[in-house]
């Protein structure tokens, strides 16, 4: 070898030495970044946060049994009356306790309907024969103390039916000698006798009967929340109702007294039922008219 090769040697391996290097450099250049992130789990991605437990000894039963008990009325046109033609009882209040049905078994025909009336509903609700009241009761205090109320599902005020030529055309014509016709156990039966203390109240198991009474000939004027009353006239279009209603009276859907649980799911109902517009297609369905807002 001749000193010029001898020279250019170390050259040439220092060139490949720098192309070895450059071409190292551009592979890590390119690589991409790896991710520090721990990797999500597909199970983790597609889980549903668990539904927050209801404390509710009722709700536990109804799931349990696999039915919602309802008591509602048999005898009430409009809100719950039974069907002669089929044996179905029908009404407003039927309709509210097939969706709470759907709700919480998510199948409206889950339910049973047990008949109830002002005086056996608390009773019954009481002893666990029926696990809700849906059956025109209104909202009192006295009431708070024995129940567990919903909120205000349909409001209604006191009237007076008569045959229609009655002479008695409002409150102030039930004086000494009128014969008041209204149900035991009613808030209406006790009202009556507070604005008209001279009138003889007399009492009914059921409105029916307190109707059938009526167009007898044994009293003159029936009362009761003029929504029942409607049904009536709808009965036997012969009775009217006459004057102002003389009362407020807000409905409940009573639950045993401390099962806030229960009637949190109700009251959940309640605003569904409102939001969808369902509410208001069930009032203008059963009471012919829209709801007031």
């Amino acid at each position: 070898m001749n000193k010029r090769s001898y020279l250019a040697l170390p050259l040439t391996l220092m060139l490949m030495l720098v192309t070895i290097l450059a071409g190292c450099g551009d592979k890590e250049t390119s690589a991409p970044a790896a991710s520090t992130a721990p990797a999500a789990s597909a199970g983790a991605a597609s889980a549903k946060p668990a539904e927050p437990k209801i404390d509710s000894k009722t709700l536990d039963a109804i799931k349990k049994r696999g039915k919602l008990v309802a008591g509602v009325k048999f005898d009430t046109n409009l809100f719950g009356l039974k069907n002669p033609a089929n044996g179905n009882v029908e009404g407003f209040d039927i309709d509210i306790a097939k969706a709470l049905a759907k709700k919480i078994l998510g199948d409206e025909t889950k339910l049973e309907l047990k008949e109830v009336t002002s005086k056996t509903r608390i009773p019954m609700l009481q002893n666990g024969e029926i696990d809700i009241i849906i059956a025109t009761m209104t909202i009192t205090e006295e009431r708070k103390q024995q129940v567990e109320f919903s909120d205000v599902y349909f409001k209604a005020g006191q009237a007076l039916l008569v045959k229609k030529g009655s002479p008695i055309k409002s409150l102030a014509d039930v004086k000494k000698g009128v014969k008041v016709l209204s149900v035991k156990g009613s808030t209406s039966a006790k009202n009556i006798r507070e604005k008209a203390p001279d009138a003889t109240v007399l009492e009914f198991e059921n409105y029916q009967d307190a109707f059938t009474a009526l167009k007898a000939g044994q009293g003159d004027t029936l009362t009761t929340d003029n929504a029942i009353l409607f049904g009536m006239m709808k009965q036997d279009p012969g009775y009217e109702v006459v004057g102002d209603t003389f009362t407020e009276e807000p409905y409940g859907m009573a639950i045993v007294k401390g099962d806030t649980g229960f009637a949190g799911v109700v009251n959940e109902l309640l605003k569904d039922l409102k939001a969808s517009g369902q509410y208001d297609k069930l009032y203008e369905q059963w009471m012919g008219v829209k709801p007031s807002k």
